[in-house]
C-alpha cells in the first residue's frame, strides 16, 4: 500500500478523504440509535438505513452530470454541500423531528452515490493502473480502521451531550475535507462531449456492465448478498435486546468489527494482487458467511464481538476487490455513470433488503434472520466462483505484476459497446 503514497497528489488527497471518513464513522450510526432512542422502535431505526439507500434510485441520472464535469471540482463542492446538509440535525429534539433525521440519511445517500464516483474517476487520472490497488486498499483500511474510535466517540457523544453536537463535528470535517483537497494540483482531462441520444448517454453505465462478462456476474452475485445483508440494520437491535444490551452498545460491536477491518484492509492489496479481483471477492464472501453463521448461533456476547471481527474482515477485502475491478475495466469516459449504475445495481436490493428486515424483526428471532443471510451469501459466493471460474483460474496463474496489462485489451474491446464510434467531441 505504502507505494500509492509516493504518487504525486495521492498524499494530500488521502488526507482530505479520510478527514471526511473520520465524520461519517462519528455519524453513520447514530442516525439510527438517535431514531431508536427517541422511538424506542427496532423497525424505524432500521428504517434509517432504507433512507440512506433509497438515493439510488436516481443514481443514473446524477452519473451523467458526474461524467459531463471535472472530478476534482465536484469533490471540492460536494464536500462542501455535505457538510451544509447534516446542520438541519440541530434542529431535531424530540420523537417529533425524526422526519428531519431520515431526511439528512437520504441527503447522505447522494452523498454516498456522488462523491465515491467521482473518487473513482479521479483516481483513474492520478494513479497507474498497478497502483490502483493500493491506493484503493489504503483509503479503505483507514475508512475501516475509524470504526475502532468513530462510533465509539459519537456514541459517548451523543450519551453526554446530545446529537447536535455530533452533526456539528460531522459537518466540520466535510469543510475541512474540501479545503484540502481544493489544493491538490491535477491537470484533468477535459470532459468528452456526448452528440448521441440523451437515453443512450444515461444508460451507458449499465450498458457496460452488461457487456462487460465479469462484471455483470460478479454484480450479481453481490446483489444476491447485499438482498439479505441489509437485514443486519434491524436484526442487530433485536440481538442487543436479547443479550439486555442497550442500543448504544452496537458501537461497542462496530469498534471490534474495525480491528477485524484493519486486518482484513492491510492484507487486501497482496491479497488481490496473488489471487486477482474475482477470487478475492469470493474469499471475502466466504469469511462474511463465518461471521454470519457464527453471530447467528453463538449464545456469548463475547463470541458474538468476535464474530463482529471476522465479518469486518471481509469488508475491505470484497471493496478494495470490487472497487479496483470496476476502475481498470471501465473507460474513463462512463466513469461516473458505471459507478452510479454500480449503485443502483447494488442500492435496489439494498433498500428491498432493510425494507424486508425492517418487517422480519417483527416476525422472526434474529438467529433465523443471520442464517437465512448466510446460506443466501454462500450462494452469492458459489455464484461468482462457478460462473467465473476460467477467469478466477486465469488470474491466479498471471504474475501479479502482469493485471492491469491483462485487462486493458478487453476494455478496448468493451468501449465499442459503450460509447459508439463517432460520437465524442473533445
Amino acid at each position: 500500500m505504502r507505494q500509492a503514497f509516493h504518487r504525486p497528489g495521492f498524499p494530500r488527497l488521502y488526507l482530505g478523504l479520510t478527514t471526511s471518513m473520520f465524520g461519517d464513522s462519528v455519524m453513520l450510526l447514530v442516525l439510527s440509535v438517535w431514531v431508536k432512542t427517541l422511538t424506542g422502535s427496532n423497525a424505524q431505526a432500521g428504517l434509517t438505513f432504507l433512507f440512506l439507500a433509497v438515493s439510488a434510485l436516481f443514481a443514473p441520472l446524477m452519473g451523467l452530470g458526474i461524467d459531463r464535469v471535472r472530478r476534482k471540482p465536484l469533490l471540492v463542492w460536494g464536500h462542501l454541500a455535505s457538510g451544509v446538509l447534516v446542520l438541519p440535525l440541530l434542529l431535531v429534539h424530540g420523537a417529533g423531528q425524526v422526519w428531519i433525521i431520515w431526511a439528512v440519511a437520504a441527503g447522505y445517500g447522494v452523498s454516498f452515490i456522488a462523491l465515491p464516483a467521482a473518487l473513482n474517476g479521479l483516481l483513474k487520472e492520478l494513479m497507474p493502473d498497478e497502483m490502483l490497488v493500493d491506493a484503493n486498499a489504503s483509503l479503505q483500511t483507514t475508512k475501516e480502521s475509524f470504526r475502532l474510535v468513530g462510533p465509539l466517540i459519537g456514541a459517548l457523544l451523543f450519551t453526554w451531550v446530545g446529537g447536535w453536537v455530533v452533526a456539528l463535528l460531522d459537518a466540520a470535517t466535510f469543510f475541512a475535507a474540501a479545503l484540502v483537497i481544493s489544493t491538490l494540483t491535477l491537470s484533468e482531462a477535459p470532459p468528452e462531449r456526448e452528440t448521441t441520444q440523451f437515453w443512450t448517454q444515461m444508460t451507458a453505465g449499465l450498458r457496460h456492465l452488461a457487456t462487460d462478462r465479469v462484471l455483470k456476474h460478479v454484480l450479481v452475485g453481490f446483489a444476491m448478498c447485499i438482498l439479505v445483508i441489509g437485514f443486519t440494520e434491524s436484526a442487530i437491535y433485536a440481538l442487543l435486546d436479547a443479550f439486555d444490551r442497550p442500543p448504544t452498545f452496537v458501537s461497542v460491536i462496530v469498534s471490534v468489527q474495525g480491528v477485524g477491518a484493519i486486518v482484513g484492509g492491510l492484507s487486501s492489496s497482496a491479497v488481490v494482487k496473488r489471487l486477482g479481483e474475482v477470487a478475492s471477492c469470493v474469499v471475502g464472501l466466504l469469511v462474511l458467511v463465518v461471521g454470519i453463521l457464527i453471530m447467528a448461533w453463538t449464545h456469548s456476547i463475547v463470541v458474538v464481538c468476535l464474530s463482529a471481527a471476522v465479518f469486518g474482515a471481509s469488508l475491505p477485502l470484497i471493496t478494495v476487490a470490487l472497487m479496483t475491478l470496476i476502475q481498470r475495466r471501465t473507460p474513463q469516459a462512463v466513469m461516473g455513470r458505471v459507478s452510479a449504475a454500480i449503485e443502483v445495481v447494488m442500492g435496489t436490493p439494498q433498500a428491498v433488503s432493510l425494507a424486508i428486515g425492517s418487517l422480519l424483526v417483527l416476525v422472526l428471532s434474529y438467529r433465523q434472520i443471520f442464517t437465512i443471510m448466510g446460506v443466501v451469501t454462500l450462494l452469492a459466493a458459489a455464484y461468482i466462483a462457478v460462473l467465473l471460474r476460467r477467469q478466477i483460474v486465469d488470474d491466479v496463474r498471471r504474475p501479479a505484476d502482469a493485471g492491469p496489462d491483462a485487462v486493458r485489451h478487453e476494455e478496448a474491446l468493451t468501449d465499442a459497446a459503450v460509447l459508439p464510434s463517432g460520437t465524442l467531441e473533445p
